[in-house]
């Protein structure tokens, strides 16, 4: 199992770029309004501002497996009690496109 990304979500999306970026000393990747992300190595840092669904403060994580269906057995099996089907990835991994346009 590997941790993939951390979405935070945030009421003031410039408060917390700052706060990551001027405090925390990661670097910015990019920032939107909607969407900012961070320089974290191997895990994606992301802000996104917060809702009724996601209040500001609570964070969402993003884990690959090999194998949703093993992984699954195997943490309810351990006791984890999951709230909600597996969803798809927010941002999945799109196509590399090379310089000649090849996929």
């Amino acid at each position: 199992m590997q941790l993939v990304y951390v979405i935070v979500f945030v009421d003031d999306m410039s408060a917390g770029v700052s706060f990551y970026r001027e405090t925390l000393k990661l670097p910015l990747r990019f920032s939107s309004p909607q969407w900012s992300e961070f320089d974290t190595g191997a895990t994606m840092l992301a802000l996104h501002p917060s809702s009724r669904e996601n209040p500001a403060g609570t964070a969402q994580l993003g884990f690959r497996v090999p194998d949703m269906a093993a992984c699954r057995t195997q943490l309810e099996r351990a006791g984890v009690r999951f709230t909600q089907e597996p969803t798809a990835p927010i941002a999945p991994e799109a196509p590399q496109q090379t310089e000649t346009g090849d996929i």
